[in-house]
């Protein structure tokens, strides 16, 4: 893999990523408490644009540090954002959207597929992550627990809707659904989620860079 594929690559995941971080701060809807970061999948689009605006700057020698606890991470709450959305889309539509119709097809496909894939690539073929597993486990519970904590405390209580069977705020439908002790259960085999997925990605991080010359990139 030259350079430039690497550069081309690289430009392609920074540009994406920043152009839809401006369109949802512009259109992204603020009718209710915490606006469009209500919820996880914008948190992971940022997230998402940071670790790429680092990928650049390190390739061009703008700066020193790989951010490796945090790429790991990102690649990791995408991968979540895609798995949950669809699984419980397809279960019922309404439990993740509000008339249980999808947005427009550009945004869903970038947000929920080819946005999380774009980036997963850069961590394991790129710039090979998942060397030290310790800081991505901090910054992996740390935005979960961030991001609970966020919803529970501060988004459900200062919002009326959605309404559920049980309460009512919480920024996905499904949730408002559940009882606390539902919702932590929830919470925690998501977090038992994660954790998982970053092993397995740990351990194909590990093959590819056994068996596959790394690309001319830091």
């Amino acid at each position: 893999m030259t350079m430039t594929i690497v550069s081309f690559y690289r430009w392609v995941v920074f540009l994406l990523a920043a152009g839809y971080c401006i369109r949802t701060l512009v259109f992204g809807g603020y009718d209710a408490f915490g606006g469009p970061f209500r919820f996880l999948t914008i948190w992971a689009l940022f997230m998402s644009f940071f670790a790429a605006s680092r990928m650049m700057a390190l390739m061009e020698g703008r700066s020193e540090s790989r951010w490796d606890g945090f790429v790991c991470m990102t690649a990791v709450i995408n991968t979540m954002v895609v798995m949950l959305y669809w699984r419980l889309f397809f279960a019922d539509p309404t439990s993740v959207t509000p008339d249980g119709q999808l947005a427009a097809w550009h945004l869903e496909l970038y947000l929920h597929l080819v946005g999380p894939l774009l980036q997963v690539i850069d961590t394991i073929f790129i710039h090979r992550s998942y060397r030290r597993l310790g800081p991505a486990l901090a910054w992996l519970v740390g935005v979960i627990v961030a991001y609970v904590a966020w919803a529970e405390l501060l988004v459900g209580p200062m919002n009326d809707t959605p309404v559920g069977r049980v309460t009512s705020g919480l920024p996905y439908p499904f949730l408002n659904n559940l009882e606390v002790s539902e919702r932590m259960v929830f919470y925690a085999t998501n977090l038992a989620t994660g954790l998982v997925l970053l092993f397995v990605y740990a351990g194909i991080a590990l093959i590819v860079r056994r068996r596959l010359p790394a690309p001319v990139a830091p």
